[in-house]
């Protein structure tokens, strides 16, 4: 078998919260926070916030506010705030077997790259809580590729164009928990979009949004990606 065979699958773009972070409900809690000191009702906006987890948040609280940027960026600016300060109290832990399925892909000679729908001071201090700022060599957040989060193909396409570490797009095996995840991978033409059921969407979202396989969680990722080189 060939090298290139071996490994038809060289670049992994995993999804952070809820794939290969546990965040345990901090979403909806950080977003109830930031509509809170907003004056708005957050059980008003819930549902809205479910049915887009893994977009990018900005892009939640434009619909959610109608449009109005200023009201939006300072929703924006209370959530991650509030993230942040759950992140910092200690409150989120690795998916079990995310940070082996990462080095198990990495020693395959696979490329990883981590990707969410936070702002890049979110996405940091995650990693930092964590332990992670040198697990993988790029994470990616919607502000590093023009802006747009999932479900645009972007940051997929990003991670493709930045590490070239594979020459077609369907050479790319994209993991996430949400319908957007999904979309992303579809729309940016990975080989294999796989679900996981650690996060926010079930396995019927997740398949109608375009998931090629779904997953009890990321750790079956290496098995699964060996399984479709054979």
């Amino acid at each position: 078998m060939s090298t290139h065979k071996k490994n038809a699958y060289g670049l992994v773009v995993l999804d952070m919260a809820g794939t290969t972070v546990a965040d345990d409900g901090l979403v909806e809690q950080a977003f109830t926070v930031a509509a809170e000191r907003l004056g708005e009702d957050p059980a008003a906006m819930i549902g809205h916030v479910r049915a887009t987890m893994g977009e990018s948040k900005i892009s939640v609280f434009r619909h959610l506010l109608g449009g109005d940027e200023q009201r939006a960026r300072q929703a924006n600016l209370a959530f991650e705030e509030a993230y942040g300060e759950l992140v910092a109290d200690g409150r989120i832990a690795p998916v079990p077997g995310a940070a082996e399925t990462i080095a198990t892909l990495q020693e395959q000679g696979r490329t990883v790259v981590l990707t969410t729908g936070f702002a890049r001071v979110t996405q940091d201090a995650i990693l930092d809580a964590l332990g992670w700022r040198d697990l993988v060599g790029l994470t990616l957040c919607p502000a590093d590729t023009g802006g747009r989060g999932r479900p645009y193909p972007d940051m997929v396409l990003g991670a493709f164009l930045r590490t070239g570490a594979v020459d077609d797009v369907r050479r790319v095996a994209v993991a996430g928990d949400t319908s957007y995840d999904m979309l992303s991978g579809v729309r940016a033409g990975a080989g294999i979009v796989a679900g996981v059921l650690t996060g926010a969407h079930d396995e019927a979202a997740l398949k109608e949004h375009g998931a090629t396989r779904v997953l009890a969680s990321v750790a079956e990722l290496p098995e699964l990606v060996r399984e479709c080189e054979a």
